[in-house]
C-alpha cells in the first residue's frame, strides 16, 4: 500500500477499497522499519493518528467526505506550531517555537481530510541544504546510504520518498524544498511568494520565505497546494486571488507551449550527470510539442548577493535571542552563518530590499514577455555524500552550502513558482531534478509542464532500493 501515490491511496479510500485505518497503520509500520537509517521522522504521534483514522473511516462510511485529501497520511516538517504544538525547528530545543493559533497550511490539509502522522526532521533552523543535523541525526536520501537528503526540509524529501508518508510540508527560502526533492527523487514545488499562508510556520528570512509540498507525483503537489493555498487574515501576506483547480489542468499538454532554456550560469559547472539528464529531459519537451527558445538570462550572482544580504539579516533579528544567550546549543556552521547577519547596516538591508522589487519587476516583464516557463537542472550535483560536504572548518562548509543552493537561490529572491522534479538518474543511482520557473501566480502551467514530462519519462515509478542488499549497505 506505501508505494501508492497520494492520489491513488486517495482515490482507494473512495472507493473503499482501503480504509485510512489500514493506510496509517502500513505507514507507521513502514516507519518503524526503515526510520532508524533515514532518520527523517522526528515524533509519531501514532495514537492520535489512528484516532483520527477511525473517525475518517466512519465518515467514509456515512459517505462524508471532507474534501479530496480525505484519510490520507501525511507528516511535516518540525517548524509548523499551534497551542500545545511547539516544534524544535531542527534544535536542540523540543519547545523552540511556539505560534499562538494553528498553523495554517497544516491544518487546511486536515480540514481537506488529511491525517497527520507526526513531525519531520530538517537542518537546524532551517540553516542547511544537505540534510545533516548533530542534534537529531543526519537524514539521508533512501537511494544511496552515506548520502544526504538535500535541505531544509530533509525529512519531509526522505520521509516521501521512502514510502513512510504520502506526502509532506515543507518551507524554501533558498531551495530548501527543491533541493531534497531532487535528493530524493520526487516532486517539491514552492508556489509563489503568498500564495500559501506562512502563518504557524517559524520564519527564517519573512521576505523570502515560502511553504509548498513535497510528494511523489505532480498530481500529488497539485492536490496539496489546491488545498491549502489561498488568503488568511492570520498572514497579511498571503495573497487575495482566487485559487485555480490545479488538478483540473494538468492534462492540458505542452504543445506549443514556449519554454526558455537559460544560457550559462544555469549549465556552467555541473556534474556531467546532471547535464545529461537536465538536456535529456529538455527534448523531451521538445518532443511533447514545447517549444524550446534559448533564452538569456540577467546575472543570477546578484539576485544570489541580495538573497544572502536578506536572509542574513531576518534570520539573525528571527534568532538573535538564541544566538546571543545559548550560542553554544547550535551547531556551528549554524552559528556562524547567523553571526554575520549582525554585520550588515540597516541602509545595506533596505537598499538590498529596494533592489529585489525593481530586478524582480525587471525579470517578469522582460523573460515572460518571450516565454511561458524556464528549464534548468535543481542542483549543481546529485545527493552528496555527508561525510564530504560537512568536513572542515564552517567556512569550508559555508562556501560548499553557497555552491550546493547556486541554482535555488535565484528564484527566491524574484518569487516565482518553481517546481522541481525527478529528470533521471546517474550511474550510481542518485536521483536527478529538474526546475520548471513560471510567472508570478501561474502554478498551473508548471504543474502542467511538469504533469506532461513525469508521464512521458516514467521515471515517477522507479522507487529506492530499500527492501533489499543494495539499500541496506
Amino acid at each position: 500500500m506505501t508505494a501508492e501515490t497520494l492520489a491513488g491511496v486517495a482515490a482507494r479510500i473512495r472507493r473503499r477499497e482501503c480504509s485510512p485505518v489500514e493506510a496509517v497503520e502500513a505507514c507507521l509500520a513502514r516507519i518503524a522499519r526503515l526510520n532508524p537509517r533515514l532518520h527523517a521522522v522526528l515524533r509519531v504521534d501514532a495514537d492520535q493518528a489512528l484516532r483520527t483514522a477511525r473517525v475518517r473511516e466512519a465518515e467514509v462510511e456515512a459517505g462524508r467526505l471532507r474534501g479530496p485529501l480525505h484519510g490520507v497520511p501525511l507528516a511535516h516538517k518540525d517548524l509548523f506550531a499551534g497551542p500545545g504544538q511547539p516544534a524544535s525547528c531542527g534544535t536542540a530545543i523540543p519547545e523552540y517555537f511556539r505560534a499562538e493559533r494553528n498553523a495554517t497550511a497544516p491544518a487546511r490539509l486536515e480540514a481537506a481530510g488529511a491525517i497527520t502522522l507526526g513531525r519531520l526532521n530538517m537542518s537546524e533552523l532551517a540553516l542547511g541544504p544537505f540534510g545533516d543535523n548533530a542534534h537529531h541525526g543526519d537524514v539521508e536520501t533512501p537511494w544511496r546510504a552515506g548520502h544526504g537528503a538535500g535541505g531544509s526540509s530533509s525529512g519531509s524529501g526522505a520521509a516521501v520518498a521512502a514510502g513512510l508518508v504520502y506526502g509532506a510540508l515543507g518551507t524554501d527560502t533558498g531551495g530548501s524544498i527543491r533541493l531534497p526533492a531532487a535528493c530524493c527523487g520526487v516532486v517539491g514545488l514552492k508556489p509563489t511568494y503568498g500564495r500559501v499562508s506562512r502563518a504557524g510556520a517559524m520564519p527564517l528570512s519573512w521576505s523570502l520565505d515560502h511553504v509548498g509540498p513535497l510528494a511523489r507525483t505532480v498530481r500529488d503537489a497539485a492536490l496539496l497546494l489546491g488545498a491549502m493555498a489561498g488568503p488568511d487574515p492570520a498572514d497579511p501576506t498571503a495573497s487575495p486571488r482566487a485559487v485555480p483547480d490545479y488538478v483540473a489542468a494538468l492534462d492540458g499538454g505542452v504543445a506549443g507551449l514556449r519554454i526558455g532554456v537559460p544560457d550559462r550560469y544555469y549549465w556552467e559547472g555541473l556534474d556531467d550527470g546532471v547535464t545529461a539528464a537536465a538536456r535529456r529531459a529538455t527534448e523531451v519537451l521538445r518532443e511533447l510539442g514545447a517549444v524550446l527558445l534559448e533564452c538569456p538570462l540577467p546575472d543570477p550572482e546578484p539576485l544570489n548577493d541580495l538573497a544572502n544580504l536578506i536572509a542574513r539579516c531576518e534570520s539573525a533579528a528571527v534568532h538573535a535571542r538564541l544566538v546571543r544567550e545559548q550560542p553554544h546549543a547550535l551547531q556551528p556552521v549554524v552559528r556562524a552563518r547567523l553571526e554575520v547577519g549582525f554585520q550588515p547596516s540597516a541602509h545595506d538591508y533596505l537598499q538590498a530590499t529596494r533592489l529585489r522589487a525593481r530586478a524582480t519587476r525587471t525579470f517578469v516583464a522582460d523573460v515572460f514577455a518571450t516565454v511561458d516557463l524556464l528549464v534548468a537542472p535543481t542542483t549543481p550535483e546529485p545527493a552528496p555524500a555527508l561525510a564530504v560536504v560537512t568536513a572542515g572548518a564552517p567556512g569550508d562548509v559555508i562556501r560548499r552550502i553557497g555552491r550546493f543552493s547556486r541554482l535555488t537561490r535565484p528564484w527566491n529572491v524574484l518569487g516565482l513558482p518553481v517546481l522541481s522534479l525527478p529528470c533521471g538518474f546517474v550511474p550510481d543511482g542518485r536521483p536527478v531534478g529538474l526546475q520548471l520557473v513560471g510567472r508570478p501566480f501561474d502554478e498551473a502551467t508548471i504543474l502542467r509542464a511538469g504533469h506532461a514530462y513525469e508521464q512521458a519519462a516514467g521515471w515517477w515509478r522507479r522507487r529506492p532500493p530499500l527492501d533489499d542488499a543494495a539499500g541496506r549497505r
